[in-house]
């Protein structure tokens, strides 16, 4: 049913040729095709030079086989350049439709027009020319595709421009990038075209005037994370320095200089873009601000340590003098020989001092003086050599830091004994030949002995301080000697 549609819309009409090289006479092609005399078949219209305007919105107009095409400015147009098909014959068909006065009984396939993709349907008969009722075709006798020319090989057929006749005798494309019969510049790319060439800038390459120049895409939207740096034809990025570009060649990464190659001598943090170096207590940075120097704590203050500050790596440490310890780790405190170890003898007593001791007697009586009780001697009354002498002699020991600030009271004397209606009067008696001591009485029964001279030791000093007792009638005199020996320590602590 189908075929008998599709022939009855194609009547044809027989004409009757004279000889075989007869040429066509009249034809109608489909839309977008038109009849060429000259290469005796139907031809591609171009679209975009006889219609005016024929894109809108900045495209490009493209001709297409049989039409046109509208696209972006930037499009690559990827020409195929296959050769034209040949005819393979279609299936007959079952029945014969009738049109005016004429039958077809026979159909052939369609070929492909020279240069295009497209196929360009044609009927025809085995027998005498036909002519098809809507295109009004006009063939040979002998079936032949309007792309082909007869088998005499001594035919010629005149193909158009761009267009050259294969060993086939089909018109094929000259491609003349290939043959170098194009005109584009050495700084240009030809493009082959179908029947024609184009003349291209090479990526990376704009068009101005009738020169290719370079692109600067550093100059556009961003394409690089950081830096941007345009090379002939394209660009690469670059990051600043602390950073590396990731794997997608834009994007820049901090590098963790820490892990990588850590040129710390000490510590390393890792910062954006960077890394800074710091050093452990006790150190500080060198001025290549990678390594570490001590820092001499000695040198920065004398008042680290009470005696002597010794400086070690990345610390210090207090020392003290012989006879004395450090505590709290900058202090010296007197040792107390006394407590520890001691070389005195059993007939002696040990007396401690700032930074020593002492040994001394434990019976420092001398004669006519006998030992009444621990450290005091009496002379007896009986005894005709106390006469002239004080009544008893007291021992006592002090130590005092060398450069005291003065005047200071440093030690006080008391009477033990008081007896009425007696006055005491106190002096020192020996012992302050260069005036360093001055004793002044506080009560009737005690005095004072104050510094007046600042003192430096290691020196021992021994002062007789004397309590005169006289009755108030006259008729009772008496004294007693307090023996205070003195003891200046070498330092100030």
């Amino acid at each position: 049913m189908l075929q008998t549609v599709f022939l009855t819309m194609l009547t044809v009409m027989l004409v009757k040729s004279q000889d075989t090289e007869e040429t066509i006479t009249y034809t109608q092609c489909t839309d977008g095709y038109e009849w060429d005399p000259v290469r005796q078949q139907c031809k591609d219209i171009d679209e975009c030079d006889i219609v005016p305007d024929a894109c809108k919105g900045g495209m490009k107009c493209v001709n297409h086989y049989g039409g046109y095409l509208c696209l972006p400015k930037t499009a690559q147009i990827i020409v195929n350049n296959e050769q034209p098909q040949q005819e393979t014959p279609a299936a007959e068909a079952s029945s014969g439709a009738a049109t005016g006065n004429v039958a077809a009984s026979s159909v052939a396939t369609s070929g492909v027009v020279p240069g295009g993709g497209f196929m360009a349907s044609a009927t025809a008969v085995a027998g005498p020319e036909v002519q098809t009722g809507r295109n009004n075709f006009v063939i040979r006798r002998n079936p032949a595709d309007p792309q082909r020319i007869p088998s005499n090989p001594s035919h010629r057929i005149q193909c158009a421009a761009g267009y050259e006749q294969s060993e086939h005798n089909v018109c094929q494309d000259i491609d003349e990038c290939t043959s170098g019969t194009h005109n584009c510049r050495a700084d240009q790319v030809c493009i082959n075209l179908r029947g024609s060439f184009t003349c291209q800038c090479p990526p990376g390459y704009q068009k101005r005037g009738e020169q290719c120049v370079d692109i600067d895409e550093c100059s556009m939207p961003p394409y690089c994370h950081q830096r941007c740096v345009n090379t002939p034809g394209s660009f690469y990025c670059q990051c600043s320095p602390g950073f590396q570009l990731a794997a997608n060649n834009y994007t820049c990464v901090d590098i963790n200089e820490c892990d990588a190659s850590n040129q710390c001598a000490q510590q390393c943090y890792n910062i954006l873009g960077s890394f800074i170096c710091q050093c452990n207590q006790g150190y500080e940075l060198s001025s290549d601000r990678l390594n570490c120097e001590d820092i001499d704590e000695c040198r920065t203050s004398s008042y680290l340590c009470q005696y002597q500050c010794v400086n070690e790596p990345g610390k210090f440490s207090c020392m003290c003098p012989q006879g004395y310890q450090v505590v709290r780790s900058r202090t010296c405190q007197d040792i107390n020989e006394c407590e520890t170890t001691n070389e005195c003898r059993e007939d002696e007593m040990c007396w401690n001092y700032h930074g020593g001791f002492r040994c001394y007697p434990r019976n420092p009586c001398q004669d006519p003086y006998v030992l009444a009780s621990e450290n005091r001697c009496v002379c007896p009354v009986s005894n005709a050599m106390c006469r002239e002498g004080p009544q008893s002699i007291v021992y006592k020991y002090m130590s005092i830091r060398s450069d005291r600030s003065v005047p200071s009271d440093i030690f006080q004397i008391q009477a033990t004994t008081i007896y009425a209606n007696t006055i005491n009067t106190f002096r020192i008696k020996s012992g302050n030949e260069n005036g360093e001591f001055y004793l002044r009485q506080t009560s009737p029964v005690s005095a004072m002995l104050v510094l007046v001279k600042s003192l430096s030791g290691p020196r021992e000093y021994i002062v007789d301080l004397e309590m005169l007792t006289v009755s108030s009638i006259g008729t009772f005199r008496t004294s007693s000697v307090l023996r205070l020996t003195i003891i200046v320590g070498p330092f100030s602590f």
